[in-house]
């Protein structure tokens, strides 16, 4: 690698020409780790309700190094001392936030890995990856962590206004075609600062924040969590659960060796953190499986004689995805009842299985919390005021406000009933 060019320039179509500035940055691009990144869909299966939106982990993680990248060079430029260890180290901080993520990104975050969630298993990633560096990632680490003193750094990597969200609104509203998450992002970094540590800004941008608060709020509700969407997303891991379940009796299934290993053994948090000097065998398998894996063995288990899972899979192959219907309130369960009484009728093979065609849940989001961690707009007599007291527009204090909805999932045969 010593003979490599290292300055690269990748053309990007949501931001334009992005540098990789950073030796470093390279290097961890070209680990199989983040190359990995690749295969996994950045909106899980919201293709099948957006043909477009087929992007990748990889791509969001490029753009949002940039923002970082374009962020501190924004705030070099109004006298804040930043180093070269520290843009280069936050740097790689948000290249690897989301190296945690499995296939389908937060549609199977907790099936596969038994509940342990994406930003445990980014922890495992980076610790194993800094062993593999020599500690060159210990500063990337702290700031991620937010154990480095100064808090901003890691403000720009995970807060109400960083570059993650930044980036993934604006990706994911221009490959869906949904135009309501399209947001200033350039002039909202032009308008960062640091006071007392923390990350503001500046009173020209707060029209700025208000667009982009609402368009958080649209793009929830219109496309990551679209009832389509969550539909779909619900079949495949109710397609999990019932794999794991067949392989709990020891029934015989097809899939690849690092899947079956997953999905058969109860695995902790514990075991998929670094120790020593090698991998952790758990770590590896995870490292090994992308969405391909997923899709391979859904097309092998549609034609599975156990029904159950032969169904979910054919749902997700064929895209028979069930009716969802949404409410503000939990669903009466007479309601509940008597679709599960008629499920039964119309499909009496799979009525010992209904919960897996039946079921209710929720879903809530809220687009801006107040709070310590609130965004802070900083007018130029040096009063800092919170976004939801700053804005003239009701709508802040409204998005502080947790939106919760009810869905019900049932076959489409069932309809009208």
């Amino acid at each position: 690698m010593n003979g490599t060019n290292k300055k690269k320039i990748v053309n990007d179509p949501v931001h334009g020409f992005i540098s990789i500035s950073h030796p470093l940055i390279f290097d961890l691009i070209e680990h199989p780790f983040f190359q990995r990144l690749r295969n996994i869909k950045q909106l899980g299966l919201s293709y099948l309700v957006y043909p477009g939106a087929t992007h990748s982990r990889f791509q969001h993680a490029i753009g949002a190094m940039h923002l970082v990248d374009l962020a501190i060079e924004t705030l070099r430029s109004k006298g804040n001392h930043i180093s070269e260890a520290e843009a280069e180290a936050a740097a790689v901080a948000i290249l690897l936030h989301d190296i945690g993520h499995g296939p389908f990104s937060h549609a199977l975050e907790h099936v596969i890995a038994n509940g342990i969630s994406h930003e445990h298993l980014s922890r495992c990633f980076l610790q194993q990856l800094n062993n593999e560096f020599n500690g060159r990632l210990s500063l990337a680490i702290d700031i991620f962590e937010d154990h480095y003193p100064r808090h901003f750094l890691h403000q720009l990597i995970s807060g109400q206004l960083d570059m993650d969200r930044m980036d993934y609104l604006k990706r994911d509203s221009f490959y869906t075609g949904v135009s309501e998450g399209i947001i200033g992002t350039e002039r909202i970094i032009k308008m960062l600062n640091v006071v007392n540590d923390s990350l503001v800004v500046e009173s020209k941008g707060i029209y700025s924040i208000e667009k982009f608060l609402i368009a958080r709020r649209l793009m929830y509700w219109q496309v990551y969590l679209h009832k389509t969407v969550v539909a779909a997303e619900q079949t495949l891991i109710k397609l999990l659960e019932r794999a794991k379940e067949l392989l709990r009796i020891k029934e015989n299934l097809f899939c690849g060796d690092s899947l079956m290993y997953l999905l058969s053994n109860r695995l902790s948090p514990q075991d998929f953190m670094p120790a020593g000097t090698g991998i952790p065998f758990p770590l590896m398998q995870f490292a090994s499986i992308d969405d391909a894996d997923i899709m391979v063995a859904a097309k092998q288990w549609a034609a599975h004689p156990d029904k159950v899972l032969a169904t979910l899979a054919q749902m997700v192959v064929l895209r028979r995805l069930p009716s969802v219907e949404l409410k503000s309130s939990a669903f009466d369960g007479v309601y509940v009842n008597n679709l599960t009484r008629h499920f039964k009728d119309v499909f009496p093979e799979l009525a010992n299985s209904f919960e897996y065609f039946v079921f209710t849940d929720s879903i809530s989001i809220n687009a801006y919390q107040p709070g310590e961690e609130s965004i802070k707009i900083l007018f130029n007599n040096g009063q800092l005021l919170d976004i939801a007291d700053a804005s003239d527009m009701l709508n802040a204090k409204a998005l502080s406000n947790e939106t919760k909805k009810f869905f019900l999932c049932y076959p489409k045969q069932l309809r009208g009933i």
